[in-house]
């Protein structure tokens, strides 16, 4: 068996931004739990001697064995500027290579429906990656950029902090539960390739 993947999906704790549009990265790990039957989600947090207990460490976390992996899924708790406080106690924690770190999250400059993988790049402006890449010194992870940008018809719309904090409507749901499906699908193809 080989080192565990950390398969990360970015967003903001509380129940007030379930279902938003920052939280996608948030809905499609609950979506790959479920469909491959993983614990329930536990907080994950140091113990003492290895960084105390501090929020900035907090992630919930679901482990598993899935085709002979080891697989840690996590939802950092530290909200998604601070990201990159609970990834690096994570890799830190389960001595996981960024290469076999596998990050999920919202993109703003795709259009809502559009999935794009990408390797080893910057974080064109997402705080969650950039902190991420702050932390821990590397932009060498595999990223899951899922679309959320509005149609032209939804323009203007109340800048892009506003914007990403509010749930998606109705018709955006349908097109939400179906790029959740592929991207979990996308995610094992993925794995098999590490």
């Amino acid at each position: 068996m080989k080192q565990s993947i950390l398969i990360i999906g970015l967003g903001n704790p509380e129940e007030k931004y379930q279902k938003t549009r920052h939280n996608f990265g948030f809905q499609v790990i609950d979506e790959f739990r479920k469909k491959n039957d993983f614990p329930v989600f536990e907080l994950f947090r140091l113990r003492r001697g290895f960084g105390g207990q501090a929020k900035k460490n907090n992630a919930l976390i679901s482990k598993a064995v899935l085709s002979g992996e080891k697989i840690i899924l996590a939802k950092p708790q530290t909200f998604m500027n601070n990201s990159g406080q609970a990834v690096k106690s994570l890799i830190a924690f389960y001595k996981i290579k960024s290469s076999d770190i596998i990050v999920i999250h919202d993109d703003l400059d795709l259009p809502l429906g559009k999935i794009k993988i990408s390797q080893d790049s910057r974080s064109a402006g997402h705080k969650g990656v950039q902190s991420i890449i702050d932390e821990i010194k590397t932009k060498n992870f595999t990223r899951f950029r899922l679309g959320i940008k509005p149609e032209q018809s939804y323009r203007p719309f109340p800048g892009a902090e506003n914007f990403v904090l509010e749930k998606f409507t109705k018709d955006e749901e349908k097109i939400v539960k179906q790029i959740m499906k592929q991207t979990v699908e996308a995610i094992e193809a993925v794995m098999k390739q590490k």
